[in-house]
């Protein structure tokens, strides 16, 4: 019996070295959790023996329970690698259409050579649908779960029916209308300012407006005259609607706002050169005097020329300039043409019982029933933890600890030897008595 004892402690021994150094060998893999090994005493008995003279019958490993605490986090230059700080899990897949979720820490992603996000061995980061817009998800549910794309380019061009420009016009400033328009000569304007807009193609013009005052007695309001050039086709500028300031320096906007418009059958004729390339317009290109919300109105004040607004609503093909992810998990894609868009939000998943995850290896594990099932849900929500773009959350593994560890199970180790070399000499002792 005392041969059995000794063998289970050198047994037991040799499993916490085992899981000692399996730590130590882990202590530099990106999400990698610790392992503690627990043991427990063996002890027998029949229903007519005495347990007062009963001797235990040595020890046995009870589990190998990982240990999920917390591990430091790694920051890094690459904004899809990603750490969780708090409770849950990335949900990975092997393939696009396969629904065998595997669950890890480690968030060492990259792009695929199909823009999907993927880890180190391929395998699919799951996401969340969200709204385009404002990265509202549509559902928690892991049923509705798919791989995260990058797109690289963002949509087809639109071309620009709508220029908004809101600025101030120098009270100050002298009458420049005695000669006639002519944007090459500075005489003949006081003020102007350009801006790009596309047309159907996507192909970029520059549009310059120009801004005149009338000349006008006292105390009659003042008046700009309004003038666009197209791609510095100077011959043949573009007139709009006067802008009237009053004595406060407010435009006036009756009966209707001031606005200037382009006409899409003029830009369409080949024979006025706005449009070269085949592009077409379906509707006026017309400029705005306001800003996008109505809300602010040019003025007319004693100082310089500035504008406040200047914008227009065309977009050409953009391509991608850069990735965001927030504490939600929310990707948010930027484009060249000033375009953004959210994509997807990472979902994070949780158990009942973390200790009860089977690992699988690459730092993954999988669900059992001692785990309980998987619950998604958004991170930094609820009990969910946040999501660190551009930093890796390291191994948990105390390197100190470990050693100290090493220490103990080699000591234990040798004890039971001890004990067992004993056991023989006594079995030897025994077997010599004549």
């Amino acid at each position: 019996m005392s041969f059995n004892i000794a063998l289970s402690g050198l047994a037991a021994a040799q499993k916490d070295l085992d899981v000692t150094a399996n730590n130590i060998a882990n202590v530099n893999t990106t999400g990698f959790k610790e392992s503690r090994a627990e043991f427990a005493d063996v002890y027998a008995t029949s229903v007519f023996s005495s347990g007062r003279t009963k001797v235990g019958d040595g020890v046995t490993t009870s589990m190998v329970a990982q240990q999920f605490s917390q591990g430091s986090l790694q920051f890094t230059n690459n904004s899809l690698d990603m750490a969780i700080t708090g409770e849950g899990f990335f949900a990975l897949t092997p393939d696009m259409q396969s629904r065998d979720l595997t669950y890890t820490r480690g968030g060492a992603f990259k792009l695929n050579k199909d823009n999907f996000i993927v880890d180190n061995n391929g395998n699919f980061l799951q996401g969340f649908a969200v709204d385009p817009q404002n990265g509202e998800n549509q559902s928690v549910s892991l049923s509705t779960t798919q791989p995260i794309t990058i797109p690289t380019t963002a949509g087809a061009p639109r071309a620009t029916n709508n220029i908004f420009i809101n600025m101030n016009l120098n009270s100050e400033a002298p009458a420049t209308d005695a000669l006639p328009f002519n944007a090459n000569d500075r005489g003949t304007y006081n003020d102007s300012t350009s801006i790009t807009v596309y047309d159907s193609l996507g192909s970029p013009h520059n549009v310059t407006m120009y801004f005149r005052r009338t000349t006008t007695t006292p105390p009659a309001n003042s008046e700009w005259e309004t003038f666009v050039v197209w791609d510095n086709v100077s011959a043949a500028p573009f007139q709009g609607d006067n802008l009237v300031f009053d004595s406060s320096g407010n435009m006036l906007t009756t009966p209707a706002a001031p606005t200037l418009r382009m006409p899409f059958a003029v830009l369409n004729d080949p024979a006025n050169n706005y449009l070269d390339n085949g592009a077409q317009y379906q509707a006026d290109v017309v400029v705005n005097f306001r800003d996008p919300a109505s809300t602010k109105l040019p003025t007319q004040v004693a100082s310089g020329f500035a504008t406040t607004t200047l914008s227009q609503d065309g977009t050409t093909v953009g391509s991608l300039t850069g990735v965001d992810i927030d504490s939600f998990g929310r990707v948010l894609a930027s484009y060249s043409n000033g375009d953004s868009a959210y994509l997807a939000q990472v979902a994070l998943v949780r158990f009942a019982n973390v200790q009860g995850l089977k690992q699988v290896g690459n730092t993954s594990w999988k669900q059992t029933i001692n785990s309980g099932e998987p619950i998604g849900g958004q991170a930094n929500t609820n009990t969910f933890g946040a999501i660190n773009s551009s930093a890796l959350e390291q191994s948990n593994v105390n390197l100190t600890t470990e050693l100290v560890d090493l220490i103990s199970a080699q000591r234990n180790f040798q004890a039971n030897s001890r004990a067992l070399e004993v056991n023989s000499t006594l079995q030897q002792t025994v077997l010599q008595i004549r």
